[in-house]
């Protein structure tokens, strides 16, 4: 279970309510499963504008520094069988890249192949 506000991995049950404890939201499990389906329906679109689905198979447009590595992807690399993620930080792709393990990247800086 998420949290429906922040997307924290980490809430908790107490009582009757689930908590997260990064943003104090409380709701009920009932009331998360009603609203689950209208998060899923959002579109998420590449570099040229086409919709990406889980599954994708992505090409990286240009060069990607890697926080915390002297590494970087490089541009023209594919990448198979994306998940779409509704992440605040605008990283709403979460794949493995050969090499480099599991990694989140934005849209913006795909297209798809």
């Amino acid at each position: 279970m998420k949290c429906p506000s922040c997307g924290s991995e980490y809430p908790y049950h107490d009582g009757n309510l689930w908590v997260c404890p990064e943003c104090a939201h409380e709701w009920n499990e009932e009331t998360q499963a009603d609203t689950a389906g209208a998060e899923d329906s959002s579109v998420v679109l590449d570099a040229n504008g086409n919709q990406l689905a889980d599954g994708d198979t992505v090409t990286v447009l240009k060069d990607l520094k890697i926080k915390g590595s002297s590494q970087a992807v490089k541009g023209g690399t594919k990448v198979k069988n994306i998940r779409l993620v509704d992440a605040s930080d605008g990283h709403n792709i979460a794949c493995k890249i050969a090499g480099f393990g599991a990694m989140n990247l934005k849209s913006e800086f795909v297209k798809k192949s």
